[in-house]
């Protein structure tokens, strides 16, 4: 007889959300998890399950006390049945008294890792040689739901603004940024590279959808072992058609910050509580051009301009410093970077061609994101590059989309995890990176 599929299988296994109904308490409830961790105090044996609404209590009451060998190991895959009782001092206010207990498979040795402790005590190092592990850490796990959230909050507002979700090839021919710091490598006996960003791509797709954003790896070939660089990340990207200038470019990511934390505040409260994250204030954004950010911290710090076209990150730091003392502020619009420190495709201030309508954002004196308006005209496109000493070669494609028409616009690109890193207050990007690439390290 022919059998159909017709939908989500139901399971009898109840998740933590579901035991919070009071009509639950005094019944019998069946669940599942990994063992966080075993307490046995005798006559009572603690076993603390780990599920992904979090930690769940459960206890084994036995008149004689049960055997070291016979307890579940840290690490096991359980299912058990129990009553469910209410007791304010387990987690989520609830527990399971233990009537049976079932290993679903068992650990081959013990964890190289105390991941059930409340901080994980142990270097980066190793916690990136056993990610696997140390991201069971309820700490260590709850980073990531944040960035989860962030991502969630990017999708969910840009497609309550009308955006289309694109998603963009990795592997090219040509970087839209260029430069030495790319990945080479051979594509069926043809040159290739892996991409820098999505620039040129999205650009493209604004003449067909108006408004696309992306969120996807890019890789940067940089020899740098820094605590806020990486050589691949995830970049959330969009790029918006018909912009009357690139402020709204900056208005649209103010939007986005003020839902996403709104969101993460009403979703992920149990994760802001476990970092003890203080999410910063988005409400009112400052903006200040780049060369009258560089005066003010350079007067108000004392602190000598050594280069006029790009900021240092100490600078950064200053620039964050400066509008939290001066204006409470978390976050700042830095804009008009020099037209020197700036891609092709970057619109110059028709008011004074040395400088760009674009901008940066720092949060807390570090840049996550760069954006900007870009040049939207055939000629005067292809007049920068000429002016940049640049071939046209391998940029065929992405011209043919301004030559045949293409409306005003700007975009921007947010680095993910350094948002997620400064968000939760960590100061080394890898600790908000789920397996980091970077100089060194190309596994796990």
């Amino acid at each position: 007889m022919m059998e159909f599929l017709t939908g989500v299988k139901q399971c009898d296994t109840l998740e933590i959300s579901e035991l919070l109904d009071p009509r639950r308490v005094g019944t019998r409830v069946k669940v599942n998890g990994a063992v966080h961790a075993v307490n046995n105090m005798g006559a009572v044996v603690f076993v603390i399950l780990r599920k992904r609404e979090g930690l769940l209590q459960c206890v084994s009451e036995k008149k004689e006390p049960e055997q070291e060998g016979k307890l579940p190991r840290e690490g096991s895959a359980v299912e058990l049945e129990g009553v469910l009782e209410r007791d304010e001092r387990a987690p989520h206010g609830v527990e399971i008294r233990i009537q049976r207990l079932t290993v679903l498979s068992a650990p081959e040795e013990a964890m190289p890792l105390s991941v059930s402790k409340w901080k994980l005590n142990t270097s980066l190092d190793a916690k990136l040689n056993y990610r696997a592990v140390s991201l069971r850490n309820i700490r260590e796990r709850a980073k990531f739901k944040i960035q989860e959230g962030i991502v969630r909050g990017f999708r969910n507002f840009l497609y309550s603004q009308g955006f289309t979700e694109i998603h963009t090839p990795k592997v090219g021919a040509r970087s839209a940024e260029g430069g030495a710091n790319l990945f080479r490598l051979e594509y069926f006996h043809h040159p290739a590279v892996l991409q820098q960003s999505p620039q040129l791509y999205k650009q493209m797709m604004v003449g067909v959808f108006d408004r696309v954003f992306e969120t996807g790896p890019v890789f940067r070939a940089e020899k740098h072992n820094t605590k806020r660089h990486l050589n691949e990340y995830t970049s959330l990207d969009l790029e918006m058609g018909y912009i009357g200038s690139f402020e709204d470019i900056m208005a649209m990511e103010t939007g986005f910050l003020q839902y996403t934390m709104e969101l993460l505040k009403q979703d992920y409260s149990g994760e802001l509580r476990i970092l003890e994250v203080t999410l910063p204030e988005a409400a009112r954004i400052p903006r200040v051009r780049f060369d009258e950010a560089k005066r003010l911290v350079s007067e108000k710090y004392n602190r000598k301009i050594r280069n006029p076209f790009d900021l240092e990150p100490e600078e950064e730091a200053l620039i964050g410093r400066y509008f939290q003392e001066e204006y409470d502020a978390d976050f700042v619009f830095v804009t008009h970077y020099p037209s020197k420190k700036r891609p092709f495709y970057a619109m110059d201030d028709s008011a004074d061609p040395r400088y760009t309508l674009s901008f940066d954002l720092l949060f807390h004196g570090l840049e996550i994101t760069t954006g900007g308006q870009r040049i939207h005209d055939y000629r005067m496109l292809v007049d920068k590059i000429a002016s940049r000493g640049m071939t046209e070669e391998g940029l065929e494609h992405y011209l043919s989309a301004f030559k045949h028409g293409m409306p005003p616009h700007g975009g921007l690109g947010i680095g993910l995890e350094r948002l997620t890193m400064k968000l939760v207050g960590e100061d080394n990007i890898r600790e908000t990176t789920l397996f980091p690439r970077d100089l060194s390290r190309l596994e796990p």
